[in-house]
């Protein structure tokens, strides 16, 4: 297989958190054509357990979808912030959490036909609450915890639909 050669990159459209990118690229067969794809910055999505095996939860405004939504904490890297330090921060900022030891789970890119975003999952444990929450402006986080068997029976139920933390869960299920 022969790769796409790019022509010509420019920002479409560009807002806090992500950009839609327009490249006129040269196809194997010599064809000439445009792509767009949505570019951000890589994510962390944390499967945080307490000492005593419970996970900790968020439900959060979701307004794209017109809802509240019950899933794990996540949230992008800052620049030059490795993964891990990610985790740490994003736990803590959303749920007043620090994790006593994390876990690498897996790397995915859940949509590469139209993005360019790179999840980096994590399973933290001993997560205990140490403080309170830290949210941007744009966030409306409540945060409990669960059993991880009632979880993994929302996402089969349907009660869990936002994929990362669907994802997180049935990965874990299945080879953690």
């Amino acid at each position: 297989m022969t790769d796409w050669e790019t022509l010509d990159k420019a920002v479409a459209y560009r807002c806090e958190g992500f950009e839609i990118i327009n490249e006129r690229v040269r196809l194997p067969d010599g064809t000439d054509t445009e792509f767009d794809y949505l570019s951000e910055t890589e994510s962390v999505v944390i499967l945080p357990f307490t000492p005593d095996g419970d996970v900790v939860v968020i439900e959060e405004w979701r307004h794209a979808v017109t809802r509240n939504n019950r899933g794990l904490p996540a949230g992008s890297t800052e620049p030059e912030e490795r993964p891990e330090s990610a985790v740490r921060r994003e736990l803590n900022e959303e749920t007043g959490y620090d994790a006593g030891k994390i876990e690498h789970l897996v790397t995915v890119e859940p949509a590469n036909g139209f993005s360019d975003a790179v999840f980096h999952y994590y399973v933290a444990s001993e997560c205990e609450r140490t403080g309170s929450q830290q949210l941007d402006d744009d966030e409306t986080i409540t945060v409990s915890t669960a059993a991880f068997e009632n979880l993994v029976e929302g996402v089969r139920d349907g009660t869990i639909r936002d994929g990362r933390s669907a994802f997180a869960l049935l990965y874990y299920e299945l080879f953690g």
